[in-house]
């Protein structure tokens, strides 16, 4: 039996991950994997979200200054125009969530238990529909197969 895990789990694994060494190893590591790609960077790191991209790229830059990573041009050279699409791209999903979140009713942790049990319960649905449906097209023959094989062992 797989352990509960808790909105305020994930907040604390939030809060002693957040400016670890861990983080710090992460950032460096889809720094170099996305050559300072910023959109995946901001994508791959845990607990990241976009107000804390400043912090992000402050953490790189000084990795940069230090040496510890090369200066790659995606990062170095980034258009205000791609981070301003970024943080819009973000805004936007922010928004689109709060109201799917709203539309959902979902306000606690059981709100969000019984989500997922709701969407199991579609999931085994479409899946027997779709069983059925193979079941009507190919399960249902009354009339088994034609000619065996065996009918060639005759000739030699």
């Amino acid at each position: 039996l797989l352990p509960q895990i808790t909105v305020k789990d994930i907040e604390d694994f939030e809060k002693s991950y957040k400016d670890s060494e861990e983080e710090l190893a992460d950032i460096k590591a889809a720094y170099i994997d996305f050559e300072g790609d910023m959109d995946r960077i901001m994508e791959s790191v845990l607990c990241a979200d976009y107000t804390d991209e400043p912090r992000i790229r402050k953490i790189i830059e000084k990795a940069i200054d230090s040496g510890e990573v090369a200066s790659y041009k995606a990062f170095v050279k980034e258009s205000k125009q791609k981070m301003m699409a970024r943080k819009r791209r973000a805004e936007k999903e922010a928004r689109e969530a709060e109201k799917t979140r709203e539309e959902l009713g979902l306000g606690g942790e059981d709100d969000l238990k019984a989500l997922i049990q709701s969407r199991n319960k579609d999931r085994k649905k479409e899946m027997d529909d779709f069983l059925a449906q193979l079941e009507a097209k190919y399960g249902n023959n009354t009339k088994k197969g034609g000619k065996k094989t065996a009918a060639k062992k005759g000739k030699k």
